[in-house]
């Protein structure tokens, strides 16, 4: 199975993927950041459609803030995994904590990487939603559900490389899923590129400013 050389690139042939949305008035390009901007700045290039950032958080537990009981993202959106609250005996004063506490990060990163620049509002639009990989699918699968919240008309999920049992989750929950590579065995997403470099916040920035 080939590897991609680089985000773009990636992106790029993601887009060629894409082709049957383009030049749709009702498309817009949405990314995870940060790894998923400079992917999803060669799709939206590639269908003459907005691209914008959907910043999601999540929401650990107490004293084990790997586990994960919910999670925020943009636009006020806020998801709880209520079975695993209620086991764990977080109460809503607690959880409200710790969503304030994330809220405060969220926003941050918000802030930082639009520069005061308003969100796509993208209700009754069709929302191409773009990673750089899919590992776990827990990240994208908050955004799918935020997108719902906010009026999304229909959702296509678009990865270069995806775990197969993830991909199949993302297939319930999304309208369409676009996925070049999904190797049997996945061990993480970096191993499908060449150059896997950290995006910096300043690039994310000025892919979102072109």
């Amino acid at each position: 199975m080939e590897s991609f050389r680089d985000r773009y690139q990636a992106g790029r042939r993601l887009a060629d993927a894409l082709s049957h949305l383009r030049g749709a008035s009702d498309v817009w390009v949405v990314a995870l950041p940060r790894g998923g901007v400079p992917v999803a700045s060669e799709v939206a290039a590639a269908l003459g459609a907005p691209l914008d950032v959907l910043v999601v958080r999540k929401l650990g537990a107490p004293g084990h803030e790997e586990l994960a009981v919910g999670a925020i993202a943009s636009g006020g959106v806020r998801i709880v995994n209520e079975e695993l609250v209620r086991y764990l005996g977080i109460d809503a004063a607690e959880l409200d904590r710790i969503a304030e506490r994330e809220t405060h990060e969220l926003r941050r990163r918000e802030a930082l990487y639009r520069d005061q620049r308003a969100a796509l509002d993208v209700a009754g639009r069709t929302v191409v939603l773009v990673d750089d990989g899919v590992a776990t699918g827990a990240t994208m699968l908050v955004a799918v559900e935020a997108l719902k919240e906010l009026g999304a008309k229909r959702l296509v999920v678009a990865v270069p490389v995806g775990a197969p049992d993830s991909m199949a989750r993302l297939r319930e929950a999304a309208d369409e899923v676009v996925c070049l590579l999904a190797p049997p065995e996945l061990t993480s997403v970096g191993q499908w590129y060449d150059d896997f470099s950290q995006t910096s916040d300043a690039e994310v920035r000025s892919l979102l400013q072109d």
